[in-house]
């Protein structure tokens, strides 16, 4: 195999070396490259090796002495340098399979590529790895992985994943353990058939690999949209408080074995179960704050701390913050204590109910411009709406439902600006100040 080259850097080393968009890049050092980890692990060494085709056909080997680390500066069509991989499960939870119909093509795809898990800290299933896969994995040491586990127990994976391979890749987890592999493993909870006695089992399971990092349960999102699917039943607080219970008895039990603690629950489970969430420290340093385990308490911190060393003024136009209904509450607090040192503060908050998901979705992440725009239409909003970046799409410019952001301040009749979510940045927001230092 080879992979084609798109372009080529201006004054790199390769360009330099003669290497032109549309040659193919067959080995470096010897090592066939089939993709971006091959390409990206090997090309670090200093002296290089690059067998090459060129756009006529020709074959050669080109000798590139470089700096340690130095990108050699070549551009491919894709990032992956081939497809991206799509999960073969349909588990019983899906979230993409709750989607509406009509939505744009991107939405419905779905992931599970081990790369991904490298690069960008996606999880995998372990379903489709192939043996060179985890054979690379294991050679490259390429680590943390994270692993969307849910259940240990076998039989029950296959059910819940809809696969009956699941079970089996189970052991893979025991191979990477044993090459030394980190590992940052996910639960997906459903109420009623891997929490409770099962959670517990899979739990103990986990904790008996020492390169098992962390381990963080999260309760399945459950939308309107479920006609046809597996019933799932969505936690109360009676149910959620127990999952929570249990987590936090197993995190003990990791901190007394490891001297750290490894097993957490998504902010989610104690909103639910109307459990105050623990302080910063419970979060050691935050293993899977991508996952929503913790990030309640860091922004809370975060927020304090700029309320307390920034200047004691505010701006002079009104503004307005849009959040999810579950984030409310924190917002809330914060504005609060914002409140006790700069006086003249004008700042509404608005939580947005999910009508488009239906309301058991409470996330901000979720929220689309269309609920936003039947929700604060009429609304006396100030000057600026500033909304979380983790609402649209990564160009920060369209929502899951591809209300633009450009469609939203037209119909608001407001300036709306996308934020990256921290303590700091909420607080600026509120005392009209993150223009001035955040563009």
């Amino acid at each position: 195999m080879s992979v084609s080259v798109k372009s080529v850097a201006d004054s790199s080393v390769s360009s330099k070396m003669g290497i032109k968009g549309g040659d193919k890049i067959i080995s470096i050092n010897g090592q066939e490259i089939i993709d971006v980890l091959d390409y990206r692990f090997y090309q670090n060494e200093r002296r290089l090796k690059i067998q090459i085709e060129t756009k006529d056909g020709k074959v050669k080997t080109l000798k590139i002495n470089k700096g340690e680390y130095e990108d050699l500066g070549l551009e491919f069509e894709t990032y992956l340098m081939d497809k991206q991989k799509p999960c073969k499960n349909k588990c019983i939870f899906c979230f993409i399979d709750q989607l509406p119909k009509g939505m744009r093509e991107s939405l419905y795809f779905k992931d599970d590529d081990s790369r991904l898990s490298f690069l960008f800290g996606n999880y995998i299933t372990l379903t489709n790895l192939t043996e060179h896969e985890i054979s690379r994995i294991i050679k490259m040491h390429i680590s943390p992985v994270n692993i969307s586990v849910h259940t240990t127990n076998p039989d029950l994976r296959c059910k819940m994943m809809n696969n009956r391979f699941a079970g089996e890749s189970l052991e893979i987890i025991n191979r990477f353990n044993s090459a030394g592999i980190k590992m940052n493993c996910q639960l997906v909870l459903c109420r009623g058939i891997n929490d409770k006695d099962e959670l517990r089992n899979s739990l103990d399971c986990l904790l008996g690999y020492e390169n098992v990092e962390s381990v963080a349960a999260v309760p399945a999102g459950l939308t309107k949209y479920r006609e046809g699917l597996y019933p799932l039943i969505p936690y109360d607080t009676d149910s959620a408080l127990e999952t929570v219970e249990i987590l936090e008895e197993y995190g003990e039990k990791s901190k007394e074995k490891y001297g750290q603690r490894r097993v957490f629950a998504a902010d989610e489970f104690y909103l639910c179960a109307k459990k105050e969430i623990p302080e910063m420290s419970f979060y050691e340093d935050f293993p899977q704050l991508d996952n929503g385990v913790g990030m309640w308490s860091l922004t809370l911190s975060e927020a304090k701390e700029e309320i307390k060393f920034c200047e004691d003024s505010v701006g002079d136009n009104a503004v307005t913050l849009i959040t999810g209904v579950a984030a409310k509450p924190l917002i809330d607090g914060i504005l609060r204590d914002v409140k006790k040192k700069f006086k003249n503060v004008k700042c509404n908050i608005y939580d947005i109910k999910n009508e488009f998901f239906g309301e058991q979705i409470t996330v901000a992440g979720l929220v689309t411009g269309g609920d936003i725009i039947k929700q604060l239409k009429d609304k006396d909003l100030g000057k600026y709406v500033y909304l979380p970046e983790v609402m649209l799409r990564y160009e920060n410019d369209m929502f899951l439902d591809d209300v633009t952001v450009e469609k939203l301040e037209a119909e608001l009749g407001v300036t709306v600006i996308p934020v990256k979510v921290s303590g700091e940045n909420i607080v600026k927001c509120m005392i009209g100040r993150y223009g001035e230092t955040n563009g």
